[in-house]
């Protein structure tokens, strides 16, 4: 399973000031005093036996570390540009699958495969631009945003408003977005030279001179995946709005509660996640006395060919609505706590819930343990490894799709020097941020995230 890892954050932080009309000339304060520059790197890992790439079992061995720099630079009093670039990197033994044939290799889903899909990089660009009204009561912004990897391109581009009242204790914002998508579809090996050579993909193409086995590990030439077709439309869009209300109730607590509509249209399937079908004969690459021990970890010899790909609706409708609330105790803990439900006409709706408790021990230093909680229930169209039968029109054993709940433990240290005493060139060192958690799925998924940032200003 190819996960794309969503492990940037953006700290930036500003104050706002009104405008006081006296009868002296007016100075604005700027929203953005200076350059700020952050510098975040990430690492991720995780494990786990449910791989979609395999058709809903076998290793989801998965390492990821990615970089952003963000730069936020002040045009003038009210205007703000801001730019995100980031890199990212990861090696998967679950796409390494795509392709588990290689010269050499003995095929498996519970071992990486050796091939080119075992690795990629994912590169992005966010370019942000505000504006704040002289009386900072009204901000507007406009972003755009491009991202490449080796099967995926992305293209978006959005904007939004915000409005404050009660001097400043209330704030509504409304923000849209759109991304126009677009696939190159990899398909998993077998029906990708299936659908060059038929029933003769054997004896020639990338597959020539391979044995095919039955159930019982007899050579045939039986195999036909008939429901397998290539994919001819290959564009996935998104559509989203954003509305937001925040209110300052007291000094010591403050709310939020937000709600998003999107709707996203194309191919919303995966092109190289196999399926097996309960109602299928089964067909293998590799060593015959494996086969029997196919659902095995112990399986190091024997791969099972794929009945077709994942095939989901082309339209899906997603809601989700949460609300914060914080809460300041004293001078030394303050209580952030996170609610959202979420709802999808694909039958999956879900519950998080966490709490971060941060707490002050000197001036610079705060540290801060967080725990969060997931539940979901099951997409209509999910059903485990060789479950769904042929004549379904729509069917996934991607587990990310199925019922299970989560936990996640974490702690993070924080240091902030406002008089910025530690220099590099002409930025002085702002902040420090670093936050590890720990992720376990009932569906005995872990994974491991550690992110670090760096918050530099211009001086």
């Amino acid at each position: 399973m190819k996960i794309k890892i969503v492990a940037l954050f953006i700290l930036l932080s500003g104050t706002v000031f009104s405008q006081e009309k006296t009868t002296s000339p007016t100075f604005k304060k700027r929203v953005l005093e200076s350059t700020e520059v952050d510098f975040l790197a990430s690492y991720y890992n995780q494990d786990g036996s449910r791989s979609a790439v395999s058709g809903g079992l076998g290793s989801e061995k998965l390492t990821d570390v990615a970089s952003n720099i963000v730069i936020a630079m002040p045009l003038n009093d009210d205007d703000i540009l801001t730019i995100d670039l980031g890199l990212s990197a990861y090696t998967s033994a679950s796409s390494s699958n795509i392709n588990p044939y290689d010269s050499g290799a003995k095929p498996t889903p519970w071992q990486a495969s050796s091939g080119a899909s075992k690795s990629d990089q994912l590169v992005s660009a966010v370019a942000s631009y505000s504006n704040s009204s002289d009386s900072r009561n009204f901000i507007w912004n406009a972003d755009a945003s491009f991202s490449n990897e080796y099967d995926y391109t992305s293209v978006g581009f959005g904007g939004g408003i915000a409005r404050l009242f009660n001097e400043k204790n209330t704030e509504l914002s409304l923000k849209v977005n759109a991304y126009l998508d677009q696939w190159r579809p990899i398909y998993p090996k077998e029906l990708e030279e299936y659908s060059k050579y038929g029933s003769n993909f054997t004896n020639q193409g990338y597959l020539g001179g391979i044995t095919v086995l039955d159930q019982n590990g007899q050579a045939t030439n039986g195999y036909s995946p008939s429901a397998f077709k290539t994919i001819s439309a290959v564009s996935r869009n998104s559509f989203s709005a954003s509305f937001g209300f925040s209110q300052v109730v007291t000094k010591k607590l403050q709310f939020s509660v937000f709600f998003d509509v999107l709707q996203q249209q194309g191919l919303l399937s995966t092109p190289y996640h196999r399926m097996y079908f309960a109602d299928k004969a089964n067909f293998y690459i590799g060593q015959a006395q494996s086969i029997s021990n196919y659902e095995n970890a112990s399986n190091t010899g024997v791969y099972k060919l794929a009945d077709d790909i994942e095939r989901l609706p082309d339209s899906r409708f997603k809601l989700p609505i949460g609300a914060r609330l914080n809460y300041y105790i004293n001078e030394r803990f303050i209580v952030r706590t996170y609610y959202r439900f979420y709802s999808d006409n694909w039958n999956i709706q879900s519950h998080t819930a966490s709490i971060e408790l941060p707490v002050k021990l000197s001036d610079k230093f705060t540290i801060f343990p967080m725990y969060r909680y997931y539940k979901q229930t099951a997409s209509k169209y999910y059903a485990p490894y060789e479950t769904h039968l042929s004549t379904e029109t729509f069917y996934t054993s991607d587990a990310d799709l199925a019922a299970f709940f989560a936990n996640q433990y974490g702690f993070g240290v924080n240091y902030t020097d406002i008089f910025t005493a530690a220099k590099l060139w002409r930025f002085g060192l702002k902040n420090i941020d670093f936050r590890f958690n720990h992720y376990q799925r009932s569906d005995k998924l872990n994974a491991n995230i550690a992110t670090v940032a760096f918050k530099f200003i211009m001086q």
